[in-house]
Parts: structure tokens; C-alpha cells; sequence
């Protein structure tokens, strides 16, 4: 489609550089068991949106993520809160933290169930697949493996979750995009993190219901998606392992961001002795100098300062952020 309003001189234009540029926010996208080990599908709405902005403006759209898929994000709020039953909604946000903080989950497809079981939580991972929330990435056994297909609806889940931390204990969120500003031009990081620090200390409600690390990283992550600037990356390979955060800046966009990421969190329970903290930490510090020597992620972040971060948690209290 590109290539023949091109041909008719109705866009102008790298071809390619564009579909670079929508792929981690528009691509992604499978719907048959059959076909995993084939090419996958673009949102063809965002592709549409970004070819509007191409033709009329010649350039990229100053948002990536279409204004009017807020409707999508309606639907995530009314499925997750579909029968206002606690019981059940408290499963539907268990699902959500865990897909928002793994990027994926298993799933027994359902082609059809009685609208008196909708709210069961298989029916409800089914639905988040149905309403493009999901997408086929794999199997494991019968059942289908189901990852968020691309940054788009990433931003989604992690706008949800803010909400839902936002009921609970609000931030000052245009104070977060500055201490964002910080981060990403001046490599001034700390700030940034003692907030989150503070407010998931303060927020009980949510500290309450999390389960360790795994929610303490949804938490983080629902903030870092704040930061436009990057590419929020959870759980990339590097060098033979996972970290947890890799802050790629989104050059093609912001070329003059200086700074880039990666963030190693550690979280132990409340009864850990300082010892065992500080063996969690060396550990911490190994991981992130095995990560930082990854060639590919070095490439990535050639023209940035790269920082290794460091984010321990005894816990709901952060007892060590620091630079490795």
C-alpha cells in the first residue's frame, strides 16, 4: 500500500524508515494457532493513522498512539469491571498486573461461553484477546501462550494500572514528567525513582493486595510509561539473561535524548537480614555488567550515555538505588 502511493507521488519518503518506525507500536499481530511461524499482522487502524499524518504533513504523527483508541481503553475498563463483583474483579487485576509486568500469559481459548460466565476469568483472558488486548505469541502444552502484541496497547494496560494506583494514592504526575526530563536529558535519576519509592510505600491498598516483586514491577512499570522518551522494554534478553527494564530512547523521534537505562530491581521480603541483602545486591550488580556487555543493546544505545541502574527493595521500603 505504501510502496503504491509512492509510485503515484502521493507520498514522499523512506519506505522503509517509516515501517521501522510503526513496527514496535503497530505490528505484531496473529490470530490462528496455524499460523505462529508466519509474518505477522499490523494494526491496520494505527497504520491508516500514520499513513494520514505521512500524506498530509509529511512526517511522523507527534503521537504514535491514536487519540481515538481510547475506545480500546474503555473496553479494558469495562471488561476488568464488568459485574462490580470484588471476588471476581480482584482475579480480572491479578490478570492484568501479571500480563502488564510478564508481557504474557497462558490461555484456554474460549470461541463461545453464556453471558452469565463472562466474568470468569478464563472467559476474561479470552476477551482481552478478542478485544486485540492480546495476541497469539506461542504454546506451552494445549494452551496458548498470549503476549501483548506492541507498544500501542502496552501503553494501555500500563494507563490502566496508573488509574487504578492513581484511585488509591495519587502522584503529582506533571512533578513525575519533570523528574522524567531529568532523567532523560540531564541523567539526573535518582528523583525519579524516590518518588515511586515513596508513593508504593504510601499506597497500602495497592502494597497490600501486590505479591512481591512480580507487582512491584508492575507498579514501576505503569510510571515508566510515563516517559514518552523511550522504548520501555521489560524482560529483554541480554547476554544470556533478563533484565528487568531497558529504557531505549526512541531516537527516530526524540534524537536528541543523552541518556539510556537499564534497571535491575531486587526485591526482598521485610524480615531479609542486611546480609542477605547485600548478597542480593552483589548478585544484582553481576547481572548488570552481564547485560551492559550485550552487543546488541550496546548498538542501541551507542549515542547515549548508558547508566546501569541498581533498585533494591526490602519489602514496601527501597534501601539501595544506586549506579553500578
Amino acid at each position: 500500500m505504501f510502496r503504491y502511493y509512492q509510485e503515484n507521488d502521493a507520498l514522499p519518503g523512506d519506505i522503509e524508515a517509516m515501517i521501522a518506525e510503526m513496527k514496535p507500536w503497530y505490528d505484531n499481530y496473529c490470530f490462528a494457532r496455524m499460523s505462529l511461524g508466519d509474518d505477522r499482522v499490523f494494526n491496520c487502524d494505527m497504520t491508516l493513522y500514520y499513513l494520514r499524518s505521512q500524506f498530509d504533513f509529511h512526517r511522523s504523527p507527534e503521537e504514535m498512539v491514536d487519540k481515538n483508541i481510547r475506545t480500546d481503553y474503555s473496553k479494558l475498563k469495562m471488561l476488568a469491571r464488568i459485574d462490580h463483583d470484588s471476588a471476581h474483579e480482584g482475579s480480572r487485576m491479578s490478570t492484568i498486573e501479571e500480563i502488564a509486568t510478564k508481557g504474557e500469559i497462558l490461555v484456554n481459548l474460549h470461541t463461545s461461553f453464556p453471558a452469565e460466565r463472562v466474568a470468569d476469568v478464563d472467559n476474561f483472558r479470552s476477551l482481552l484477546y478478542y478485544y486485540g488486548l492480546l495476541t497469539m505469541c506461542g504454546t506451552r502444552g494445549d494452551r496458548l501462550r498470549m503476549c501483548i502484541p506492541n507498544h500501542c496497547v502496552r501503553e494501555q494496560y500500563f494507563g490502566f494500572l496508573r488509574e487504578y494506583y492513581q484511585q488509591a494514592h495519587p502522584l503529582d504526575l506533571s512533578r513525575l514528567k519533570d523528574q522524567i526530563d531529568d532523567l532523560a536529558y540531564d541523567g539526573v535519576w535518582k528523583p525519579f525513582f524516590e518518588s515511586i519509592a515513596c508513593a508504593y510505600r504510601e499506597n497500602s491498598s495497592v502494597r497490600d493486595g501486590m505479591e512481591g516483586e512480580r507487582n512491584l514491577q508492575g507498579f514501576l512499570k505503569a510510571y515508566l510509561a510515563l516517559a514518552s522518551y523511550y522504548l520501555v522494554e521489560p524482560e529483554l534478553e541480554m547476554n544470556y539473561g533478563y533484565c528487568d527494564f531497558f529504557l531505549l530512547p526512541d531516537k527516530q523521534r526524540y534524537p536528541d535524548i543523552e541518556h539510556s537505562y537499564i534497571i535491575e530491581l531486587k526485591y526482598a521480603a521485610r524480615t531479609a537480614t542486611d546480609a542477605e541483602l547485600a548478597m542480593q545486591a552483589d548478585e544484582g550488580h553481576r547481572q548488570l555488567l552481564q547485560y551492559s556487555e550485550d552487543k546488541v543493546a550496546r548498538q542501541l544505545v551507542s549515542r547515549t550515555t548508558f547508566h546501569r541502574l541498581l533498585i533494591q527493595f526490602r519489602g514496601w521500603d527501597m534501601v539501595r538505588c544506586e549506579e553500578v
